[in-house]
């Protein structure tokens, strides 16, 4: 196996507490232990030009000592966790030949292999590295990172970033770093902010259902837990003809869409779900390659005079709960903890959205004239794409582009478990994606052993 090394020496070193981003995050890859590779994030960056390896690797380089987030760990101590940043060290990059798939095929098979190995991290550095070659040179980067140290607008800032590091040019420091991001989040205004959110998030908790899900228990199949992708340029259109006929966000119609999914599987007129959000109003946070998202928490009572209702009652409910989503972490686990004893059991809130589109947007989706989408429908695939032996979430709707770099082909993801467990807790599996909730029979998992992956071609 051939690799190369990548030495690091950054302007500085250091210790602080965790950002709240961090501090969210920390108790996620807590809580799912062995299955916290669920978190990681693959991501794949072309080599533009026709570039040699030192100068990819050179390139590499300046990433790490330009973001402190890449080159930190994170400890738990007696006085709680922190980030410690390393001034210099050193990262290992497999090299590898490219696949039948080509370069970027490759490098996103390999990004999601990397992506099962879960991070130690106290010991590693929060990301891995493989280089794809082609011709005798570097066509991509695949890459795992921890969620850690980055969430899905930090990577988007690398890769706008990185043809400028490929060329060598003199980019100025950024100019905000996770530790001033810890530093702020201990002044009152930041302090304050968290207590308006913990109000509202307590408003909400005090009346909830306790489940997610009330059907009756099941007997769990194996893999327990599954994740349905969807591809579809059909819902795509849909969403941005309604969300331009009513002057609103694609977001806004997507989370109106999957809170219907939800409210119907749960049999209840109202859907309580988190938004994953990204949390960069603050301009000094827009730059910052870190993990800055929190969870939002979105309340909607589903209009009974059609779905047009139901995506204007989501866009103004989710700007309710972005208001609401900048707090502290260990401040809202105390609250949540509290109102558990008040009603006897913390009442569940595994339901999650998460648009991964940097921009809100789909690139290249086809202009298409008329009412009738039928000849895109038909084209709309759905599949299971992983599954987990467990993991802490009963939904988790991710709205993105597809896999594999087509960008014209939007994705759409649902995780949720096989059946319902021992304590009643989730439902059926259901097709998550489509227009319409089949309430019938389960999916059925493909019979026979999964067709083998192809194997890295090793310099």
């Amino acid at each position: 196996m051939a690799t190369a090394s990548v030495r690091f020496s950054g302007t500085r070193d250091g210790e602080a507490p965790l950002t709240w981003g961090q501090r969210l995050m920390w108790r996620a890859v807590h809580l799912m232990g062995p299955s916290q590779s669920f978190l990681n994030c693959p991501w794949v960056l072309p080599v533009h030009g026709r570039r040699d390896l030192p100068t990819v690797l050179g390139a590499l380089r300046r990433m790490l000592e330009r973001h402190e987030s890449l080159r930190t760990t994170f400890v738990d101590t007696p006085d709680g966790p922190v980030q410690r940043v390393a001034s210099t060290g050193e990262l290992t990059v497999e090299l590898v030949r490219s696949g039948p798939e080509g370069p970027l095929g490759t490098a996103a098979r390999i990004a999601d292999e990397l992506g099962t190995t879960v991070f130690e991290h106290g010991a590693d550095l929060p990301l891995r590295c493989v280089i794809v070659l082609a011709d005798g040179r570097p066509r991509a980067l695949a890459f795992a990172f921890s969620h850690l140290a980055v969430d899905f607008q930090a990577l988007s800032l690398l890769s706008a970033e990185w043809r400028a590091l490929l060329r060598g040019d003199a980019l100025p420091p950024p100019p905000w770093q996770p530790m001033e991001q810890a530093a702020l989040e201990r002044e009152e205004p930041f302090l304050a902010r968290s207590r308006r959110s913990i109000r509202y998030w307590r408003k909400v908790l005090e009346t909830v259902p306790l489940e997610v899900f009330d059907h009756p228990p099941g007997e769990p199949e194996e893999p327990r837990f599954i994740e349905v992708g969807m591809e579809s340029v059909a819902l795509a259109v849909a969403a941005v003809r309604l969300a331009e006929r009513l002057t609103i966000s694609t977001t806004s119609v997507l989370i109106a869409a999957c809170a219907t999914v939800l409210a119907v599987a749960s049999d209840r007129p109202r859907a309580v779900m988190q938004l994953v959000h990204s949390n960069r109003r603050d301009p000094r946070t827009r730059p910052l390659v870190a993990t800055v998202g929190q969870d939002a928490l979105l309340v909607l009572d589903l209009p009974e005079t059609g779905f047009t209702d139901t995506c204007l009652a989501a866009h103004h409910s989710a700007l309710m709960a972005y208001r609401n989503a900048h707090y502290d972490p260990f401040e809202m686990r105390a609250m949540r903890e509290e109102i558990g004893r008040i009603r006897g059991s913390e009442p569940d809130l595994d339901a999650f959205f998460n648009d991964r589109r940097g921009d809100g947007t789909w690139p290249n989706l086809p202009r298409v004239t008329g009412e009738d989408l039928t000849p895109l429908t038909a084209k709309t695939r759905t599949y299971v794409t992983n599954a987990w032996p467990g993991v802490r979430f009963k939904a988790f709707f991710t709205l993105g582009t597809a896999p594999r770099h087509r960008p014209a082909q939007p994705h759409h993801r649902h995780r949720v478990p096989d059946q319902a467990d021992g304590d009643g807790h989730a439902p059926r599996r259901r097709d998550p994606a489509g227009p319409h909730l089949h309430r019938g029979r389960p999916h059925r998992r493909r019979q026979g052993p999964r067709p083998p992956r192809p194997k890295r071609t090793l310099l």
